[in-house]
């Protein structure tokens, strides 16, 4: 098979489908290894605001996907989305047995959501984004290791899968639209620049709704100084890119992968760069003029 493929053929549709299935990995979230943690480890793994959205997230997914699987009349392209469904159930029980076993806080509602094309596009692009921030986060916190690592280790199956989710995702859309008469890319690129800013105006709806918790006495308002100390939004992005970056680099190449959020990043460094330069060069003194003999 070369290096170059017509998106939207039976040769693409093989390739991501057969791509997405083969890389699974079985595992159940109790035989994992979790750790028993010390104090500071669990106040500040129960500080983190995310559990009562992040569990959610991941059930209604599920149980979305496995609906939408259903519906899906190409038995390979069907067998791929049953797949996700099932690792999306997973990644819902791992957070539920994490909940659990370190007596973290959430209250997760009922969220089904009808398992329609809509349903599992709005998902996609929204995975997109959470992937892409989710990779620099899970990066940042690792290398200031406010988690020991015997804990970070069980996340790295949730984000390999992650990445595996989107880049199947990128491929499953624009085959989809292929196959729906929508292929071109001037055609595209608006509903999926659309779905993106859609998945973001999401997010920082959902995340404005979301505070560290903090016990009555105050003791864990610096649980997160060390990782905090220096953050820009430059440094934050970079992380992001870069880690983006690394897991993209697992994937065939023949694949296409997530674009547009990484280079509105890329955009988002240069403007901030090139501000931070201006202001260095504004807030140079002038030197003095040489009164004349």
């Amino acid at each position: 098979m070369g290096a170059v493929m017509r998106v939207g053929t039976e040769e693409h549709k093989v390739l991501f489908c057969n791509e997405y299935l083969k890389s699974f990995e079985a595992f159940e979230p109790e035989d994992l290894p979790w750790p028993e943690l010390d104090e500071r480890s669990l106040a500040r793994l129960r500080a983190i605001p995310i559990w009562t959205m992040a569990l959610e997230v991941e059930i209604s997914a599920g149980k979305m996907l496995y609906g939408f699987a259903r519906t899906e009349p190409d038995p390979l392209v069907r067998k791929a989305l049953e797949l996700q469904a099932y690792e999306e159930e997973r990644h819902g029980r791992l957070i539920s047995y994490m909940i659990q076993r370190y007596n973290l806080t959430a209250a997760p509602k009922n969220g089904d959501e009808s398992p329609t094309r809509d349903a599992f596009v709005n998902f996609g692009y929204t995975e997109c984004v959470d992937s892409f921030a989710g990779f620099g986060i899970f990066k940042m916190a690792c290398d200031a290791r406010i988690l020991p690592e015997s804990l970070t280790s069980i996340f790295t199956h949730v984000l390999t899968e992650e990445a595996r989710h989107i880049v199947f995702f990128v491929n499953w859309i624009a085959w989809d639209r292929c196959r729906r008469g929508y292929g071109s890319p001037l055609v595209s690129w608006l509903p999926a620049l659309l779905g993106y800013a859609s998945a973001i105006v999401r997010r920082v709806q959902a995340g404005s709704d979301l505070a560290p918790g903090a016990p009555a006495d105050g003791s864990n308002l610096n649980l997160f100084s060390d990782v905090m100390d220096g953050l820009t939004p430059a440094k934050f992005l970079l992380t992001c890119i870069r880690e983006n970056d690394r897991y993209m680099r697992d994937m065939d190449p023949r694949l296409l992968r997530p674009r547009v959020i990484p280079a509105v990043a890329r955009f988002a460094v240069a403007v901030i760069e090139f501000i931070e330069r201006l202001r260095a060069f504004l807030a140079t003194p002038a030197k003095p003029v040489p009164a004349p003999e």
